[in-house]
Formats: C-alpha cells, sequence, structure tokens
C-alpha cells in the first residue's frame, strides 16, 4: 500500500517505517522533525509539516509532491505522554492534530487509517485500581490525565468518522514503548515493584508496534476499534500473581494469566489482527 506515516521519526514511527518498508509498502513520513540519518526512517521519503494546520494535513496526505494516490494514514504524530509539555498544550495539540488528520483521510477517501491511542486510556497510572487483571478492552475508560483524555476522545472521533465516512479506522493502546537500549534500566525495577506498577509492568517493544501497525493496515476490520498492544510478558522477573498480590491486593487475576504474563490483555489484537509479540527482553538477560 501507498502510506503516510505520521510522525515517522519518533521512537514508535522509526519501528514502523521500518516494518513497512521492509513489507514491501511505499512509505511517506509525514513529521515536524526530519529522521535521524542513520534510523530506517530515513530511507522514506521526509515531508515536513505541522498536522495542527488543517490545509498542511490535507495536502501531506495526499502526498504532496513526493507519493501519490495514498491509500491509507497510520499517525503517530503526537505530543508523546502528559509530561512533555502542559496539560492544555498537550490536549490540544493531540486533538487538533488528531481531528485534522482524520477529517483529512476522510475528504480524501482514504482506504484505512491506523493510529496510537494508548493504554493510558485504560486508567494508567492507575490512582484507582484495576476492576480486574488482565485489563481488556471491556474495561471502563478511565483517563486520569488530559492526555489520556485526548486518546479516549480521539477514540471517540474515530468512531463518528468512520461511521460517516465506511472508512475503517483502528486504534492501537500501546503500552510503554521500548527499544533495545530501554532495557538496561530493566534491572533497576527489579526490587521495587511499585516502581512500575502504574501501568501493571507492561511493556511493548518497538519491534512489537511495528508489527501490529502493518497487521492493522493489512487486516479487513470494519467500522472503528481499538485494541491493547503490550508484549507477552511483563517487566519484572517476579511472577505477575506475586506482584498483583502486592500492590493490588485484592484485584482479581484470571486464571488464564502465565507466570510472567502481561496484565494487559492482548488476546483481542492476537485474534483479531494476528498480533504475535515474539521478542522478550528476557532474551537480552
Amino acid at each position: 500500500m501507498r502510506v503516510v506515516v505520521t510522525g515517522g521519526s519518533g521512537k514508535v514511527g522509526r519501528a514502523v517505517v521500518r516494518e513497512l518498508l521492509e513489507r514491501g509498502h511505499e512509505v511517506l513520513n509525514v513529521d515536524r522533525s526530519a529522521p535521524d540519518p542513520a534510523s530506517a526512517a530515513a530511507q522514506a521519503p521526509f515531508l515536513p509539516a505541522d498536522l495542527t494546520d488543517y490545509g498542511q494535513t490535507l495536502e501531506a496526505l495526499s502526498g504532496a509532491e513526493l507519493m501519490s494516490a495514498t491509500e491509507a494514514v497510520v499517525h503517530l504524530a503526537a505530543i508523546p505522554s502528559p509530561t512533555h509539555a502542559t496539560p492544555d498544550v498537550v490536549f490540544s495539540t493531540n486533538i487538533r492534530s488528531t481531528h485534522t488528520v482524520f477529517a483529512a483521510a476522510v475528504r480524501l477517501g482514504l482506504r484505512r487509517v491506523i493510529w496510537a491511542s494508548s493504554e493510558t486510556t485504560l486508567g494508567t497510572p492507575f490512582p484507582t485500581p484495576p476492576d480486574y487483571t488482565p485489563v481488556d478492552e471491556s474495561h471502563p475508560l478511565r483517563p486520569e490525565s488530559s492526555y489520556a483524555l485526548s486518546k479516549v476522545l480521539g477514540e471517540e472521533m474515530a468512531r463518528q468518522f468512520s461511521r460517516w465516512s465506511g472508512i475503517p479506522f483502528v486504534g492501537l493502546r500501546f503500552s510503554n514503548v521500548m527499544e533495545r537500549a530501554d532495557y538496561a534500566e530493566f534491572p533497576s525495577w527489579w526490587e521495587d515493584p511499585r516502581i512500575r506498577s502504574w501501568n501493571l509492568w507492561s511493556y511493548v517493544d518497538e519491534s512489537h508496534a511495528g508489527q501490529s501497525v502493518r497487521l492493522a493496515l493489512e487486516a479487513g476490520t470494519q467500522g472503528a476499534q481499538a485494541f491493547i498492544v503490550a508484549a507477552s510478558d511483563t517487566v519484572m522477573r517476579r511472577a505477575s500473581r506475586e506482584l498483583m498480590a502486592e500492590v493490588y491486593p485484592g484485584v482479581p487475576v484470571a486464571d488464564r494469566v502465565a507466570e510472567h504474563g502481561t496484565l494487559l490483555d492482548i488476546e483481542a489484537a492476537r485474534h483479531t489482527l494476528g498480533y504475535d509479540p515474539q521478542f522478550s527482553w528476557r532474551e537480552l538477560f
């Protein structure tokens, strides 16, 4: 497919551009910042654009003069956490850019829209314990920051734009994304389970993120759907049930959770998209 990737110069974007190029897709990277020349993202054409501006977004998603007949967009561009700017800036930037990308995709009649939602829609960091684990797509949405709220409202925008247009929208609720250099920090968390309890000790490798985006592009889904995307294990050496009993006593843990199994449920992504996160940080230690 001919795919525009917004935010292709960022952490998730680099992995997505690499995955799509390796699988034969044609990619245009649209970002405010040029990619690192040493990254795989540098192999794709680059178009600088401000995605909070509808006119620029419309031209960018059309491919401008760099790619003809765009078929799909992968929208990753955003302020990536609640701490990267003030709450209002985070919220207004993310909401505005998501709206312009969705609206431009519909105006251009693209075939699919894939976009980055977040595990934070589910209540992370959990000031209130989750109702049960593993937390799945049926769990109540509990945004606890302006960043998380922008993602929840983005999911609602996806539902309405899909309803209006018939275009399939897929939101990917990414867990905390890790590149290979990030795994050196893991041992510093192992003695105190509360350090990483904020997202149930979950993570997602950059390769998993790239795979999930590619599968979402290639899947035959309809309407607007959102899927949790995480690794199949936690960041901890201790068993998942032990961690829950110590930090979140009383929260039910399903029998099917493996010894070190993820507490963010990825079964929907497995079943519908074919998501299969094979790599684990345990291969490195």
